[in-house]
């Protein structure tokens, strides 16, 4: 052996060891792998040509609303003509008020009873029979979401139900453009269709939307998700430094002290320029300070004995309270007559002048003329014309 040549000590339990791949080349490998595994092949009847018929009959139903059956009633033929396709029977129950379906012994699909199911449950929620029949496809899936007791009061929650759909359903198409799904609100419910992965994204969206998060947040979010899924680098990648990050901001007292003066300073600038005064800030009036507290009110108990109806009988009490409602329906109805009646109270009319006020009139209005022409400072020959016209118009009324 030469000096040259250097001997590898090698360790014998390290022996069989081999160099670990690279990361990314056993990422591709198990990603091909899954890609492969995952791959849903159609359900076709000419891979089940030798398959026996189910042992049982499944069935399932479905109650509909009222106001469903006339549209149900028309479409029936339409419904049962999908479902004929799967090998699956349907009946339409207008006494009861409920769907069902049913497997049949053509029915070689163990599964498409189950979407049969939910076709129905779609079209009792309000989603049209064009839609609902998509749900017979293998790569479509649905989901109910409840949303009617989430939220106690009822303006709140027509509101936040609203927002859902947006100002002319721009909220909704937004959702329906990222996810790929059919989004209906219906009531109480938000009817859902699409690929099962879209599915828990317009549920988190909704159920947020309930909670008093605007579904804009999402959408954003979604936004860029799908700008970031066409970026083949960031496959292997975390998502997390570019995705907003949205938090609700508690402000401090100064900082809502700040905002107020603000506001106020802007309606100050306003009534200036209106020409109005400044308006200070509105306090409520002191009270005035006293070390003893309030007088403590009387119970119920202690008002009856002051009255006297602590003492009467179940009878008794029962008679008084009668009396008393008698009263005031006597009351009210002698209110609501006198309110009717102003109804049919003729209105003051103005009589008509006699012949007699006629001239009464206009021989008064003759002497006002006389007076004031004598008043004025013309010649007397004027005013003797004018007397003589006076007298002829005189003497003319008397003659009518």
């Amino acid at each position: 052996m030469s000096a040259d040549e250097e001997v590898v000590v090698q360790n014998k339990n390290k022996a069989h060891r081999k160099d670990k791949p690279a990361f990314e080349s056993i990422f591709q490998d198990v990603a091909e792998r899954i890609s492969c595994s995952w791959k849903v092949d159609p359900f076709l009847r000419e891979d089940y040509t030798n398959a026996k018929p189910f042992l049982e009959e499944s069935s399932f139903a479905t109650l509909f609303p009222k106001y469903r059956e006339k549209y149900l009633r028309e479409v029936w033929s339409a419904v049962t003509q999908a479902l004929d396709a799967h090998f699956l029977a349907c009946t339409l129950d207008l006494v009861s008020g409920s769907m069902s379906v049913r497997t049949t012994r053509k029915t070689f699909d163990p599964y498409i009873i189950l979407k049969g199911r939910d076709m129905l449950k779609l079209l009792a929620r309000g989603v049209p029979v064009s839609q609902a029949v998509k749900i017979l496809e293998d790569s479509v899936a649905c989901d109910i979401i409840k949303i009617g007791t989430l939220v106690r009061n009822k303006e709140r929650f027509v509101k936040r139900r609203q927002r859902i759909i947006g100002p002319d359903g721009s909220t909704l198409k937004a959702i329906e453009l990222l996810t790929q799904c059919y989004v209906l609100v219906q009531g109480n419910t938000v009817s859902v269709m699409g690929p099962y992965k879209s599915l828990k994204e317009v549920r988190r969206i909704v159920l947020d939307c309930m909670k008093n998060i605007h579904p804009i947040y999402r959408i954003k979010e979604l936004m860029i998700r799908r700008e970031l899924a066409k970026d083949p680098k960031l496959a292997t990648e975390s998502w997390d430094r570019f995705l907003p990050k949205f938090r609700k901001r508690h402000l401090k007292t100064s900082e809502k002290t700040a905002k107020k003066n603000e506001k106020l300073e802007a309606k100050n600038e306003a009534r200036a320029a209106a020409g109005l005064p400044a308006a200070g800030p509105s306090k409520p009036a002191k009270k005035v300070y006293t070390p003893f507290p309030p007088s403590q009110l009387p119970r119920k108990i202690d008002l009856q004995l002051e009255s006297g109806e602590y003492f009467l009988k179940a009878h008794e009490k029962e008679a008084r309270e009668a009396e008393a409602r008698k009263q005031k329906q006597s009351e009210t109805t002698a209110k609501r007559q006198a309110e009717r009646a102003q109804a049919f109270i003729a209105p003051a009319e103005e009589a008509a002048p006699t012949v007699e006020q006629k001239r009464r009139q206009k021989r008064k209005a003759a002497e006002a003329e006389i007076v004031e022409e004598e008043a004025g400072a013309d010649g007397g020959e004027t005013t003797k014309k004018k007397k003589k016209k006076k007298d002829k118009q005189r003497s003319e009324d008397d003659d009518v």
